[in-house]
C-alpha cells in the first residue's frame, strides 16, 4: 500500500485537507440466495468506455459522475482508459482491462457454476469524484434502479 510520502507536494496538501465522508452504519443487505443462483452486475470505477461511447468529462468540477453502460458481450480488450488520475500507474490496466472491469473472470465463473447469470449491462463510472455528492444523489439512484429492474441480485464493485 502507497503512503502519503509517495505523492507529490500538491496531492499532499490535497489529501490531508480534502473533508472525507463517513458513511456509518455501512448499508449492507446479505445476499437472498447463493451466488450460484444469483444475476451479478459488474461496477467499476475504473472509467472505462467502450468504443464509441462518449469519454467522461473531465472538465467537470469535482468529477464526472455519469455512468457508462457496458453490455455484458462486451469484448473487455476493447475497452479504452479514460480514469483522469495521474497518481497510479495505467499501464496494467490498459494491457488488461480485466484488472479493473473482470468481465471475463465473471464469466469463468458463469461457465463453471460459481455465479448463476451475469446481467445484459455493467457499469463503468469515473473515480477520483472530489465532490461525490451528484454521484450519490443523481446518479447512484438512477442506475440502481435500472439494476433491480433488471433483476440483479447481487453487483461486484471493483473501486479503482
Amino acid at each position: 500500500m502507497g503512503d502519503l510520502s509517495e505523492f507529490p507536494l500538491k496531492y499532499k496538501l490535497f489529501l490531508k485537507a480534502y473533508p472525507w465522508r463517513r458513511v456509518d452504519p455501512v448499508p449492507w443487505t446479505a445476499l437472498k440466495k447463493p451466488l450460484k443462483d444469483s444475476q451479478l452486475a459488474l461496477i467499476s470505477s475504473a472509467g472505462f468506455i467502450k468504443p464509441g461511447q462518449e469519454p467522461f468529462d473531465e472538465s467537470i468540477r469535482g468529477g464526472d459522475y455519469s455512468f457508462r453502460e457496458i453490455p455484458s458481450d462486451t469484448d473487455v480488450s476493447t475497452l479504452m482508459d479514460t480514469h483522469r488520475s495521474d497518481l497510479y500507474d495505467h499501464s496494467g490496466l490498459r494491457q488488461d482491462p480485466n484488472l479493473a472491469f473482470p468481465l471475463d473472470r465473471l464469466r469463468e465463473r458463469v461457465k463453471n457454476g460459481r455465479i448463476g447469470s451475469l446481467n445484459h449491462r455493467h457499469l463503468s463510472f469515473m473515480g477520483s469524484i472530489t465532490a461525490p455528492g451528484r454521484l450519490i444523489k443523481k446518479s447512484v439512484p438512477c442506475e440502481v434502479r435500472k439494476l433491480v429492474e433488471d433483476g440483479v441480485d447481487i453487483a461486484l464493485l471493483v473501486p479503482v
